[in-house]
């Protein structure tokens, strides 16, 4: 998974890195909460790791999608993706 500039996202506090996700990915917050959820039922429970997760997985829709603008999710389309990607982060790993 492609590294980020600095660490200084992962490192922010929860109010400016859920901001920070809303206007570099364009997710709302429920979005967001909803991804965040997912990686820690996935037993991402570091937070720093979590957090570089999210924004691998904002990255790889990004790109999926061939978008720099709003990330966008169909029915179901989230979950799915997800799913997709943590195949793919997993073996990363």
């Amino acid at each position: 998974m492609e590294k980020f500039q600095t660490d200084t996202h992962l490192h922010m506090p929860d109010l400016l890195f859920v901001r920070f996700c809303e206007e570099e990915y364009k997710v709302n917050r429920g979005v967001y909460n909803t991804v965040e959820k997912w990686f820690y039922d996935q037993e991402v429970h570091n937070i720093l790791q979590r957090r570089e997760a999210i924004l691998s997985f904002f990255l790889f829709v990004r790109t999926c999608q061939k978008s720099d603008g709003k990330i966008k999710f169909g029915h179901g389309g989230l979950t799915q993706l997800l799913k997709k990607f943590w195949c793919q982060y997993k073996v990363a790993q």
